[in-house]
Parts: C-alpha cells; structure tokens; sequence
C-alpha cells in the first residue's frame, strides 16, 4: 500500500528506477529538459498501483510524489459529514499528486486514490525539492503545473455549481477517456461515477440510462461505452475546454490530446 507514511519507502524492490534517457510515460516528466529530468531520473522508481489503492487519507504526511503514466488515473475526494466521499479532480499522465501545490511535508487535506490502474512513477518529496534548489526552470515547470491545478480545483467548484448533472456527467467521462487515451470507453461504475458527481447511484443510473437512449453511450459490467463522441461533446459542459486552454497557456503540450493519445 502506497501511503506515504504509513508503509511506502522508495525501495527498488517495488518497482524499478529509471535510466535517464528512458522516461516513464507522464507528460509533466517529459516535459523537462534532458538536463532537469537527469536530476529527478536516480531517484526516480516507477511500478503499478491498483484500482481504488489509497494514496493519501486527511493527516497524513506527503512524503511520496505520485506521476500516473499511460493510462493511469488518479483522483481527489474530498470527505463529507454523511460519510460519502465526493471526488474534486482527475489527475493522469498530464500531472502529478502529492506535495505539488504545498511543496510537499505537510499533511494531506484530501484522500487520494488510484481511479484506473496502472503504472505510476514515485519520487521522494526531499529529492525533488532538492532538485528544484537546483534548477529554476525545474522549479518553474513544477510553479506552472501547480498553477494549472488549482486553476482544475477553481473550475470545478464553478462546474458543481452552475451545471446540470447531465453535462458533468459528460465532461467526466470525455476527461476520463482523454487523459486514459481509450477513443471509445472508460472503465467507471455506475458506484465510481456517482462519487463523480456527489450523487446517488440511482441518479448516476438514471442519467446513464438518458445517454443510452439517445444513443449516446452504452454500460457493460465496469465500463461505459461512447458510441457517440461527438455527440456526447455536445452535451456537456465547456469546463474541461477551459481547462485544456488554461493547460495550453501555461504548460504547452502536457494536457493528453487525441492525437497524442493514439500514439501513446
């Protein structure tokens, strides 16, 4: 279990260390210069998390920085007093998790789950700090991707409350097959997906049955299936638009396009 304090330690054992010209599939990591990433590429183990794996509880110290690669998705969920959980932002190979915005060694103020498994790179919180005392365009990089976080945090308060249920429900599913690289279906419950929303699963239920019968998506055991894309665009809400032009402004290339996504 991956949970900072509570039992990870950067040891090889768990997974394997990058060499530095073979970088692990996260765009944030390959997004620095060859000379930043040399910095980061000793310390630097990469190994697979599964579904639901904790990350982070409320308290805990962030000692570990988690990078999801490929199709690895990571999420934010935020407690509430009648114990259900409601997830803020999806994180995947565009980012990172853990220590971004507070520079790490503080406690955590939200869970942080693995949402889709997969491979995820680690660093040590004190090894990256380190290498941004060395390099300003490092810190710089990292300065800018944490800008874009908050600016991911910002929107979605605004999305939770100015839109309807059905165009968040878009937006989640079209944020999830970008950034997880799947053209035509995301592995989400109707359970994950009410926790998307910060509903109840009948509710989840009943919009999905909405889109099934305009054609729009499908549901198999643990999945969703898009038969319509474009449609489903139309549908939603423009927040994961502005959101991708806020990442374009800022940290060109790093938010996964469709085009990148094909080529893995």
């Amino acid at each position: 279990m991956l949970k900072g304090e509570q039992g990870f330690t950067m040891d090889a054992r768990i997974g394997k260390a990058t060499e530095v010209g073979s970088r692990p599939a996260n765009n944030l990591l390959r997004r620095l210069s060859p000379a930043d990433y040399a910095l980061l590429a000793p310390h630097v183990i990469v190994d697979d998390a599964a579904a639901n794996e904790l990350l982070y509880s409320p308290g805990d110290d962030v000692q570990v920085v988690h990078f999801p690669c490929g199709p690895s998705l990571a999420t934010f969920l935020v407690p509430n007093e009648d114990g259900r959980d409601v997830e803020t932002i999806l994180v995947g190979r565009e980012g990172a998790v853990g220590g971004i915005v507070s520079e790490g060694f503080l406690p955590a103020y939200t869970r942080i789950c693995v949402k889709f498994g997969g491979p995820f790179a680690r660093i040590h919180v004190g090894k990256l700090e380190a290498a941004k005392l060395r390099s300003p365009t490092l810190r710089n990089i990292f300065a800018r991707y944490a800008d874009c976080m908050l600016a991911q945090i910002f929107q979605s308060t605004a999305c939770n409350a100015i839109h309807s249920i059905e165009q968040r429900t878009a937006k989640w599913i079209l944020a999830a097959m970008e950034r997880t690289g799947d053209e035509s279906s995301v592995p989400l419950t109707h359970e994950q997906l009410a926790t998307l929303l910060g509903v109840g699963r009948s509710y989840a239920s009943r919009v999905l049955q909405s889109f099934r019968a305009d054609g729009i998506l499908d549901t198999r055991r643990g999945s969703i299936l898009v038969r319509d894309r474009d449609r489903l665009r139309l549908r939603a809400c423009l927040c994961n638009e502005a959101v991708k032009n806020h990442f374009e402004e800022v940290l060109r290339g790093v938010y996964p396009t469709e085009e990148a996504s094909s080529t893995g």
